[in-house]
């Protein structure tokens, strides 16, 4: 059994994922995502059973992961997962179609359009990136003043991706927190609980405090239901408790799970080395 470890740097979670494959006798090729260089019409690539991809650079995960999967080595997530769970308007979208509730989004192509779909939502409403973790380039918008200035901003941003708007209700959350969970194939493996004071978001990159969350009956069945709507995985999904029930925000493909485990004490990382491994047997 070889597995190889995709990464951009060595994190906390990645050490946690090498010393969990360590412990279960897993060989572990430490593959660094800046180093590859895959000859596409030739199979380059180093041989292993299974992939587990953590880059920390989406279009990197996309392309390393696609050029294991055609080499037909298995990757954790997926192609097909990423693409989707990489691109939150995808995301919404996916989640939407199945079903499940998520808050009201509209996205625009201009940012005329996008004044018009945030007056439609209603302020405040809250424009996110469509590309993009860790709570970077979100903003809460109270007024059309304010969200002209946004737009305007945004507008002059280089990057193509800016030029789509993601427009979200913004939803006022109960007792000020939001739930992370982390499913492992079809398992909600723990959850916790995010706060962050009076900050209005509550990632644990911007200093949101975790704390553990039950997964009653309810919260499981949403988060099952949220992973397969993307294909399922290794997940993050993030769960607002709003006046009208729960309602799935975001789903992440490339979870971090440090916090996570300071405040359940689940060893994340051994449930993932153990999913990756029946993976790769099945």
């Amino acid at each position: 059994m070889k597995l190889g470890l995709v990464f951009s740097f060595l994190n906390p979670e990645n050490r946690m994922l090498l010393e969990a494959a360590e412990a279960g006798g897993v060989q572990v090729e430490k593959i660094i995502d800046a180093s590859l260089m895959p000859v596409l019409n030739s199979n380059s690539l180093p041989k292993m059973d299974i992939i587990l991809q953590r880059s920390a650079s989406f279009s990197r995960s996309l392309y390393i992961t696609k050029c294991f999967e055609v080499a037909g080595v298995p990757v954790l997530n997926s192609h097909a997962v990423q693409s989707i769970c990489g691109d939150k308007a995808l995301t919404t979208l996916a989640l939407a179609s199945a079903g499940l509730p998520v808050p009201q989004t509209v996205i625009a192509f201009t940012p005329e359009e996008a004044l018009k779909a945030i007056e439609q939502v209603g302020y405040p409403a809250v424009l996110k990136p469509v590309v993009g973790s860790w709570g970077r380039l979100l903003a809460k918008v109270n007024d059309r003043e304010a969200a002209e200035a946004v737009l305007e901003h945004k507008d002059e941003l280089g990057s193509y991706m800016h030029k789509v708007y993601y427009v979200q209700e913004y939803v006022e959350k109960l007792k000020q927190r939001d739930i992370r969970a982390i499913v492992v194939g079809d398992e909600v493996v723990c959850a916790m609980y995010r706060k962050n004071g009076e900050s209005w978001r509550t990632n644990v990159a911007l200093g949101a405090i975790g704390e553990k969350c039950e997964v009653t009956s309810e919260l499981g069945e949403l988060c099952l239901n949220a992973a397969k709507a993307v294909g399922s995985g290794v997940l993050g999904i993030d769960i607002f408790e709003s006046e009208r029930g729960l309602l799935v925000n975001e789903i992440n493909h490339a979870v971090e799970f440090k916090g996570m485990v300071a405040a359940t004490g689940v060893d994340v990382a051994g449930k993932i080395v153990d999913y990756a491994i029946g993976l790769a047997h099945a």
